[in-house]
């Protein structure tokens, strides 16, 4: 068994002395991992951290072994962010969530896209908010996709301001109102409105990062018995502390 296709790495994890086993996100097929020897290179480390683009040819005997990948560097989006700890910290969180939340082996190229769309996104001012519809998206693709378009109660497309958290549609600010505190905040930016909150677009985000946090949590990990990703929760910290800064100042 034998394939070539285009990749972005997940993670790679120790193996022996000198290999990892790599897990990549191809553009046919899917989730998918493989043993790189001389993983642990100098050289090797370098093209194989999250978020990097290769080239990757998988070998096996048969189709159900873990197999050996050998990988050819296309773009290091890891390293233009080495000096901006909270988008390494983005980027990272974004190969953990796909790792986590794909099912190995399955076809999955609008996801490849995405992930691909999010690393160029993160190289510009609007990274953040990118992050928040790349989750959406990733929900979209696993089936689980939130009705943002209109109101659950009225079916207006107007003053979207909560999503109920067992349907995942879309609340009015004035439908919504009694039941405030048992629904999630929509962030504006996310129905084409300015940022409502006091702290700006840093708490739209993280308001966004709950909103998608909520259900990916009970949909993509819980159906596949696991946590949410470390890295996630360290990449919120982050931005939380970023947030805070920003706001006093």
């Amino acid at each position: 068994m034998e394939w070539t296709d285009e990749a972005i790495v997940l993670s790679a994890r120790p193996h022996g002395e000198a290999a990892v086993v790599a897990t990549l996100l191809t553009h046919s097929h899917g989730r998918h991992a493989g043993l790189v020897q001389g993983g642990r290179s100098s050289k090797q480390r370098g093209n194989l951290q999250p978020g990097n683009r290769v080239s990757a040819r998988w070998r096996a005997r048969l189709a159900d072994h873990l197999g050996s990948f050998t990988v050819e560097p296309v773009h290091n989006s890891s390293a233009a962010m080495l000096d901006d700890p909270v988008r390494l910290a983005c980027l990272v969180s974004a190969c953990a969530v796909t790792e986590v939340a794909l099912p190995d082996r399955e076809p999955h190229e609008p996801v490849f896209h995405g992930l691909a769309a999010l690393l160029e996104a993160l190289e510009t001012p609007l990274w953040a908010p990118a992050y928040v519809r790349w989750e959406l998206g990733l929900l979209q693709e696993l089936g689980f996709g939130l009705d943002l378009g209109t109101c659950a109660a009225t079916g207006a497309n107007d003053a979207l301001a909560y999503v109920s958290p067992r349907t995942g549609r879309a609340v009015s600010l004035s439908a919504g109102e009694p039941y405030r505190d048992k629904l999630l905040p929509l962030p504006g930016f996310l129905t084409g409105q300015a940022a409502a909150r006091s702290g700006g677009l840093e708490e739209e985000v993280l308001a966004g990062l709950d909103l998608t946090g909520h259900f990916l949590d009970r949909h993509a990990f819980a159906s596949r018995d696991t946590a949410m990703p470390a890295a996630r929760t360290r990449f919120i910290e982050r931005y939380r502390k970023l947030a805070t800064l920003s706001g006093s100042r």
